[in-house]
């Protein structure tokens, strides 16, 4: 980019990155999303059904729950590919590009370490909870699957973040 386009352009995102990682994340973040509207449909049904006819869906609220939270992991690594997460620049937009390239590796790392352990804690809480048969109260479904998929987001989210380091040293955005 010329050097006199204001920084914030230069950083503005046009679409994600190439290569297999920025795929697979945009993959995971598709299905994500069509978890979420499974889920707000199925949230739908059932209001519809607890008002017509005073019943409700037995579980709902334990499907909900599940989709809900598989949907939000779901996102978690494209907004890592997107570098669309939480970004505090207030006190460093006078900085040099190569400075802030250079703390934004740092905090990709930190972030690295952060989602690979929950990632690492979470297998082993499936793990768990597929020896000791945890399944939900109304519908005695297993759970270890929900939390497992989590762990593999999670883990995703993790290999994205490292992906970004070496790119951020090198300048590349």
């Amino acid at each position: 980019m010329a050097a006199d386009t204001p920084r914030e352009a230069q950083d503005a995102p046009h679409g994600p990155p190439p290569g297999l990682i920025p795929r697979v994340a945009a993959l995971v973040a598709i299905a994500g999303g069509v978890m979420l509207l499974a889920t707000a449909l199925f949230t739908t049904v059932s209001v519809l059904k607890r008002w017509l006819t005073s019943d409700s869906i037995p579980g709902d609220f334990e499907l909900v729950q599940i989709g809900a939270g598989l949907s939000v992991f779901g996102f978690l690594a494209y907004g890592t590919v997107m570098r669309s997460n939480i970004l505090v620049d207030t006190f460093t937009t006078w900085l040099p590009a190569r400075v802030t390239d250079w703390m934004d590796a740092f905090w990709s790392l930190v972030w690295a370490g952060i989602t690979l352990a929950l990632a690492e804690r979470m297998a082993v809480g499936a793990q768990e909870m597929l020896r000791n048969h945890t399944e939900t109260m109304v519908l005695a479904m297993p759970t270890w699957w929900a939390v497992g998929v989590g762990a593999g987001v999670f883990a995703l989210t993790g290999v994205v973040a490292l992906w970004w380091v070496p790119r951020l040293l090198r300048g590349l955005h």
